[in-house]
This record gives C-alpha cells, structure tokens and sequence, in this order.
C-alpha cells in the first residue's frame, strides 16, 4: 500500500495522459504498457511489446518525422538503464516536441522485482541534464505534478521527467497484443490526424 504522499505509478499516468489531446505516446515493455493501457485504450498510443530498450528511440524516430505533434514517451527504469545511450541521441537531435517519463519503482519489474541501478543512486534525469536534455527533474510527491504536467505536453523539448513512484505492484491492464494491428491502427490514426 502507497505511503501518504509517497506517488502512485497509476495514478501519475492517469493525471499526465488526462489532457493529453493528440499526442503521440510510446510506451515502454511491461509496468508502462500496462500503467497506460489502464488510462484506457487509444488509438495514438502505441505500446511497444518484446522491445525492450527501444521506447525513447522509436519515440525519437517519430518526434523528428512528425516535428508538428507532441511526442511522449512512457518507459520504466530498467528500459531506460538498457538504454542510456538513446538519451545522447536525442540530447543530439534536439527534437523539441519531445517528452520521456521515466517511470522509476527502483525495480526490474519485469524479471522478478530485482532492484535496479537507481536504488543505489543513478540518476536518470542527472544523466538526461549532463547528455545535453533542455530541462529534466525527478518528481517524488502527486502535488508535485501540477507542475510537472504542462511542461511536458507544451515546453520545448526535449524533456525528461523521473517519477519516483511506489514499488507496489497493480493489477495488469493489457492492450492489444497483436503487434501488427498495434502497428496499423497507431500509423491510421496518425494519418488522418496529420491530414485533418
């Protein structure tokens, strides 16, 4: 059970995708798939399963052929260890529509609840701020929030936000495991978007 003011990984989700209007979401392997399918289902997310380490460079790849939408990325804290060198890359590239949400439970949470890197001290959006990111933090409190969430759906980018969330576990929520509808549907919904 949450701790008072200790933040809830569901609830954070749910308050950042409440006004999220045509952004484009990627999520992460596993917890972040999940967190975002239990907001509800949307044609414009587009959940990455069996591809660990890959959310912020597929979310890069869209920020920079779609510079006019607002891309945001959901992963956890294990994807973005496998991944620390997509944070240079994007630090490089610069897209300003570009938003990356760590969510951090300090856990593998995929592979048996192992502790990760950050419960000994890594520091995600230290890396992110060192790699050349525009603007990071690391959110600790839900009040915290309130701050947090315009920024990463209208600053210029791109943006890294750590939220250092509850360790608990909640209960799954898949989407659609059918990668090639995931695929379709997500490029669909794209399309008429940029043509509307």
């Amino acid at each position: 059970m949450n701790q008072p003011n200790e933040l809830s990984r569901r609830s954070a989700v749910a308050r950042i995708l409440a006004d999220r209007r045509d952004t484009l979401v990627v999520t992460g392997l596993g917890s972040p798939t999940y967190d975002c399918a239990a907001v509800g289902d949307h044609p414009l997310n587009f959940y990455l399963w069996g591809a660990m380490g890959s959310a912020v460079t597929v979310g890069l790849g869209l920020a920079l052929a779609q510079p006019e939408r607002r891309v945001l990325v959901l992963t956890g804290d294990g994807e973005m260890l496998m991944g620390l060198g997509a944070l240079a890359t994007v630090a490089v590239k610069r897209p300003q529509n570009l938003a990356v949400v760590v969510i951090d439970n300090e856990h593998y949470g995929e592979t048996g609840m192992q502790r990760s890197h950050t419960s000994a001290g890594v520091d995600l959006a230290g890396i992110a701020l060192t790699c050349g990111f525009r603007w990071t933090t690391t959110v600790k409190q839900a009040g915290e929030l309130d701050k947090v969430v315009p920024i990463l759906h209208t600053a210029e980018g791109p943006i890294v936000v750590v939220l250092k969330v509850s360790s608990n576990r909640d209960p799954l929520v898949l989407p659609p495991w059918d990668g090639a509808l995931l695929k379709s549907r997500f490029r669909q919904a794209l399309l008429d978007k940029s043509r509307g």
